[in-house]
Formats: C-alpha cells, structure tokens, sequence
C-alpha cells in the first residue's frame, strides 16, 4: 500500500477532528426499515432527543442515515433520502455543536447535505455511484471509503475471496487512487474495511485480526460493527443482546489503531475506549 501520511487532525468543514484520540460517532438512523432500529427515530424530535442523549453520552460525531443498508433492503429514491437527511442535519447543526457525519452514496444528498452544514461524508459504496467522486470533491468535506462486495441487496448471498485481508486493502488502494484524481486529497479521506458488508462470520474475523495490515495506507480507519449478525452468529445472540460482544470488538479495533468506533450504544462504547485507551498510554 501507499505511504501517504496524513496530518492527526482531520478538517470537517467548519469543525476538526483531532485524530490522536479515538472517536465514538453515534449512529442516527433516520430510516423506517434499518436492522436494528428501523422507525425509532423518523420524526425529528425523536431524532434529536437521541441525538442529545449520544453526545450527552461522549459521541463526537453523529451519523445521519436516510437510506438502510442492511442485507436485502429496499432502494430509496433521492428526494426520498434528501427528505429525510437534510432536516436532520439542518436541526442538528442548528442545536448543538458537533460533526455531522452523513451516511449516503447519493451525490445529490452529499451536496445538499454539505450546504446544510455536514462535515462528513460516509458512503458504504466508496462513492462508486456515478456522479459520487465529482459531488464529493465539489463539497470539500473528508470521505470514508468502505468495502463492500456487491450491493445490500445480494451481498450476503455466498460472498467469496481468495484472501480477504488482500482484496480487502486492494479495493481501498484503488478507490484512494480515483479519489485523488478527483482531487479528493489524502488529508480528508478514512477507511473502513466494511464488516458485514459482502462477507461471512469467516471473512469479518480474518479481517478484524488482520485490521493492522490495512494501516500502511497511512489513512484513518473508521470501524462499524455495532449490533452486526457477526456478534450474533458468534455467540447466538439476538440483536438486543449484542452489546458485550460489540464492546469487546471495539476494543479490539481501537488496540488495532481505529480512530473512529460507529455504533448504537455510545456510553458503553466511551468508557471501553477510553479504558483502552489508558492502557495503552501507560504501556507506551
């Protein structure tokens, strides 16, 4: 892989985030069909009761979604997304003071949503649909890049790889590379290796043990397995009961050199980062 280094500090619009530390960024899905809290949050002072909960919580960024992603789900329409999207971002920019994540691959959202104040950009399709790359770059906001093999609506149907770890990072290197054609800079870019996007229980421990090795890129991981049936087929629990094992791959990634931990439970999260954290400081 690359040896671009980016700074330690990453620049979300009119706000920064200092990468020295991890970061938990709190999921707010905004979406009546999503995994695990599909509907909870659709009407917007639902949506901001729970969005002041996580940053009560110590959530550092708040991640919007309008559009579910998980294993089968339904394709919204654009002006679907944007309706649900922009409000949120627009209310959240307007009460409190934090990054705004926005978790979409729809070009016409990732531009409404940086005029509404959004300081991120997080697409599970590493800005593949056409159209992405130019209104990603025309924002000027950071982008998270992740893997998925295939699209939500087949990717778990017998996902394969040679080697995951490889094919994996190749993927990123690639998608790195037409981002920094399109003038997308290594200083706004992260990755995530995509857990549970297009891989079995199999796939997602090889690559969590091998996490490390997509670090050479020198680029941000952001790591999302909260609640994912990864937990689920390990230990036989339901979605509700995930929360320990959640806990104890978050941990895992924050050791591997994670820098942003997306889930559902924030103060659980916080806590386990920090205690991770600690150690690690007093064993430097």
């Amino acid at each position: 892989m690359s040896t671009a280094k980016p700074g330690s500090r990453l620049p979300c619009g009119d706000r920064e985030l200092d990468l020295s530390n991890a970061h938990v960024m709190g999921i707010l899905n905004v979406t009546p069909d999503s995994f695990s809290d599909g509907g909870r949050f659709v009407h917007l002072d639902q949506a901001m009761r729970h969005v002041e909960q996580m940053l009560d919580e110590g959530a550092t960024l708040i991640d919007v979604g309008g559009e579910s992603t998980r294993p089968g789900a339904d394709l919204v329409t654009p002006q679907q997304e944007l309706d649900r999207v922009i409000p949120v971002v627009e209310a959240i920019r307007q009460r409190f003071d934090t990054v705004v994540s926005v978790d979409t691959s729809t070009p016409e959202v990732m531009r409404a949503a940086a005029a509404a104040g959004a300081g991120l950009i997080n697409d599970v399709r590493a800005l593949q649909r056409p159209g992405a790359l130019d209104a990603a770059a025309a924002t000027g906001l950071p982008v998270c890049l992740m893997h998925m093999q295939g699209d939500p609506q087949s990717m778990q149907q017998a996902p394969r790889y040679t080697s995951v770890i490889e094919e994996v990072s190749a993927f990123l290197v690639e998608r790195t590379a037409a981002c920094a054609r399109a003038g997308i800079g290594p200083e706004r870019l992260l990755l995530d290796p995509g857990f549970g996007f297009g891989k079995t229980l199999e796939h997602n421990l090889q690559l969590f043990a091998g996490m490390q090795r997509l670090l050479p890129e020198g680029l941000p991981l952001l790591v999302g397995v909260s609640r994912k049936s990864m937990i689920g087929q390990l230990l036989g629990r339901p979605v509700d009961q995930r929360l320990a094992g959640g806990l104890a791959l978050a941990t895992l990634a924050v050791r591997a050199g994670a820098k942003i931990i997306r889930v559902h439970d924030v103060a659980p999260t916080v806590d386990a980062v920090r205690m991770t954290e600690a150690v690690m400081a007093a064993g430097a």
